[in-house]
């Protein structure tokens, strides 16, 4: 797993263990809408005056609400199989209320200290079998970060850089 979404996470919160090579991170599982983390937008609707705010906005904050509850109640549960319920709760609270933003890269060390069993011992047979199917390359201006660990070349063909 080179890049994880945050569809991606929850799958690996559901794992008795995280295995991953070093220069792979996981997502947070914050809600988007459209373009907006759910929790911005319940901040909007927060700070301003509500005649002053879109019906529009409003919607989306409640749906907001809506989705960041289902997400948290789910990661509790896949994280209650293996932690305590109190451990599991908050730790569902940390990755899907917003403390990051959606794009933000947690790597294995981030990932221990919040209380996933993550490993880096990554098997070489993996590795080897991941070659075997190459990921296209993204041409996008804005969208994220790609991490991957092999060298890439420029798109005018010029040397290749080291990424990831």
């Amino acid at each position: 797993m080179y890049r994880s979404t945050s569809g991606g996470t929850l799958i690996a919160l559901a794992a008795e263990e995280i295995v991953k090579s070093s220069h792979a991170v996981l997502g947070p599982i914050d809600p988007q809408l459209g373009q907006s983390p759910a929790v911005s937008l319940i901040k909007v609707i927060e700070q301003k005056p509500v005649a002053k705010v879109e019906d529009q906005t409003l919607i989306l904050a409640d749906v907001g609400r809506k989705a960041i509850a289902q997400v948290k109640q789910s990661a509790s549960e896949l994280l209650g199989r293996r932690l305590p319920v109190q451990e599991a709760t908050k730790l569902a609270e940390t990755l899907s209320t917003g403390r990051w933003t959606h794009d933000y890269p947690t790597w294995a060390s981030t990932a221990k200290t919040l209380g996933l069993p993550v490993s880096t011992e990554m098997p070489d047979s993996v590795l080897q079998l991941l070659k075997l199917y190459p990921q296209p390359v993204r041409m996008q201006n804005g969208g994220g970060v790609e991490y991957l660990p092999v060298r890439r070349s420029l798109p005018d063909g010029g040397d290749s850089v080291e990424v990831g």
